[in-house]
């Protein structure tokens, strides 16, 4: 294996494969989104997705969880992990925002709100359809990111810098796409196998491939 991983045209594969591919949490608009990032932190997509839709139904938009209160939402996401901090988060949250129309679109509105990190704001923009302004790290990409040999460590916040300092803006993207791949294929028993990163993977080529 080369040394030294030319990473902005070895991503291209990981980027071409996840390209545009939806975030795995079932919204339908920048409000629920942003509801079920910050109830999806410490506990599992597929059971926000299940919750979700009797929350909507009570709560449509911003306007009606500015009303809400940590009593009117218990019943809907009492079972969430942390559900206690997580339901203060939303109610000072939606005060705040009062509106769809209100709702910020850059990191800096975003992580300002109680609630939402780096992580939750990148996705955020993302599913937006806006410009990245950081790159998306969550515990699979701290997975996946250092065994391909892209970052090294294990703080999420330090992986992000350096991978923002190794690819260009425009391939940003690469931490939603290594997401998918920790989902997919580089699981905590991963599939090397059958991985298209396996010829530049620090781990495969170094730990995995027969010498």
């Amino acid at each position: 294996m080369p040394s030294k991983i030319n990473w902005p045209d070895a991503i291209q594969p990981l980027l071409k494969k996840y390209k545009g591919k939806k975030h795995p949490l079932d919204y339908e608009n920048v409000y629920q989104l942003m509801v079920m990032v910050v109830l999806s932190a410490q506990d599992s997509d597929k059971h926000i997705n299940q919750l979700a839709p009797k929350l909507f139904e009570s709560f449509p938009d911003m306007k009606a969880l500015s009303k809400s209160t940590p009593e009117t939402l218990f019943p809907f996401i009492g079972k969430v992990r942390n559900f206690a901090n997580k339901t203060k988060w939303l109610v000072e949250m939606a005060e705040k925002i009062k509106d769809n129309k209100n709702i910020p679109l850059t990191l800096e509105g975003l992580t300002a709100l109680k609630g939402i990190g780096r992580k939750s704001a990148n996705v955020i923009l993302r599913e937006a359809g806006k410009p990245a302004e950081g790159v998306m790290v969550d515990l699979h990409v701290v997975r996946v990111a250092p065994r391909l040999g892209i970052a090294s460590g294990t703080d999420a916040n330090k992986i992000e810098k350096q991978i923002m300092e190794i690819l260009p803006q425009k391939e940003w993207d690469a931490g939603m796409a290594m997401s998918f791949l920790g989902r997919e294929i580089c699981r905590p028993q991963p599939k090397c196998e059958i991985c298209l990163m396996n010829t530049v993977c620090a781990f495969y080529n170094q730990i995995r491939k027969p010498t």
